[in-house]
């Protein structure tokens, strides 16, 4: 079935941009805003409005695919693309990917997405946004032009089997992390809490002791609120921090507050993601390495999970296979196609390394609900809650795309 036409309208994602770099230098929280000077190009506030663009394939006999283009909240950092403002790229959209994609058959999802990917313009890829959405809509077109579920076309060109369980759910909870952990509780999400340590005077500690009491806290809470029955992995996002505050190469001291944390968190597992933050892929790789091993040597159950300068499918197969960290975030926008998403979940399980299908709080229901058919075919160790901070609105969403697409699948 042929494609003849695509149509972008702007849209807002369920979160904002903000200015990583800004943050760190000490830009303070007022309110839901942060105020402080900009640091990363692109940037007019610390914080501004996520922005998404809805991609709409028309196919011949008018029915329409769409996937969304969004970035995580932490563009331009972390080696990422720029800043991704709907205004500036709905042109380059119907400048280059409209052209290409107007009379071509919706067949083959790895096949167009591929051919996608490659489009440069001066010499360099599309922005990896771009990407994402675009071959979101892709995945759709193909799946309404065979008249199948999008985790099934997924499978059918990947080789593999649709989910017949659940894949477990990471809810994050921003800065609230109190509150959203009880909302994470009551709903028996399998992963927890995120948590948003990013900071280590306010959030971390000199020497790590607000962390590890609020690990405390946790603990207690999910004893309290959850029953004897009820086992959440606590995966806590620290970007950066331990190594700010101990030495991004001090394996030995990095290792021996994490052990400490391990002892607070028993008896749920503790994964830490983001450990240290080297500024560049090279020295990040190696620092990841070197706690991986230093932690393992010690026979620690924690796992630590590669986020910071892990961007590309390329970066994710190069830590994977140096063994910087248990898990490997593979945060989907940072990677352009889905194609390249689904690649890289079954490259890490290929290697032993656990696969966090992850993402962004600033993304759209549309992507989290695309991403969750790709999760279904490919099962990964875990897939991120998405969009938003509020912890309801995202859980929602991907529960109930992953119940619709067993409900379906078992009706057939």
């Amino acid at each position: 079935m042929k494609i003849v036409n695509v149509v972008c309208a702007k849209g807002r994602t369920g979160f904002f941009f903000d200015d990583q770099r800004a943050i760190k230098k000490g830009a303070v929280s007022d309110g839901a805003a942060y105020i402080g000077d900009t640091v990363t190009p692109g940037f007019k506030t610390v914080r501004q409005a996520g922005e998404a663009i809805s991609v709409m394939i028309v196919l011949e006999d008018g029915q329409v695919a769409y996937g969304d283009c969004a970035a995580v909240q932490y563009s331009g950092a972390g080696g990422r693309d720029p800043l991704f403002l709907a205004e500036d790229f709905i042109p380059v959209i119907d400048q280059y990917i409209k052209p290409f994609l107007v009379g071509k058959e919706a067949d083959s999802f790895r096949n167009l997405s591929r051919d996608v990917e490659a489009i440069e313009v001066d010499g360099k890829r599309l922005h990896t946004a771009i990407r994402y959405g675009v071959t979101q809509a892709i995945l759709d077109a193909v799946a309404k032009s065979k008249k199948m579920m999008m985790c099934e076309v997924v499978a059918e060109e990947y080789g593999t089997e649709v989910s017949t369980e659940p894949v477990p759910i990471f809810t994050q909870s921003g800065d609230n992390r109190y509150e959203n952990s009880d909302k994470m509780i009551l709903k028996g999400a399998a992963v927890l809490p995120h948590a948003l340590i990013n900071h280590v005077e306010t959030k971390l500690g000199k020497n790590g002791e607000i962390l590890k009491e609020y690990v405390a806290w946790l603990r207690d809470r999910v004893k309290h609120l959850g029953g004897e029955e009820y086992m959440p992995t606590f995966h806590i996002d620290v970007y950066g921090t331990i190594g700010a505050a101990f030495g991004v190469d001090n394996f030995t001291a990095m290792a021996d507050y994490i052990q400490d944390l391990e002892e607070t968190a028993k008896p749920f597992k503790l994964r830490i993601e983001g450990p240290m933050d080297a500024e560049e892929r090279e020295k990040q790789m190696l620092c990841l390495k070197g706690l991986t091993a230093e932690l393992d040597k010690r026979g620690s159950t924690v796992e630590l999970v590669a986020d910071e300068w892990c961007n590309t499918l390329e970066d994710i197969k190069y830590f994977a296979d140096n063994k910087a960290g248990h898990m490997i975030q593979i945060k989907t926008p940072d990677l352009g196609g889905i194609n390249n998403t689904c690649e890289a979940v079954l490259y890490c399980k290929e290697k032993g390394i656990g696969a966090y299908q992850g993402g962004t709080c600033n993304e759209t229901d549309r992507s989290a609900q695309i991403c969750v058919n790709c999760a279904m075919a490919t099962k990964p160790t875990q897939i991120l809650a998405k969009p938003g901070m509020g912890v309801d609105e995202g859980f929602m969403i991907v529960y109930n795309e992953m119940q619709r697409i067993i409900a379906l699948r078992a009706a057939k």
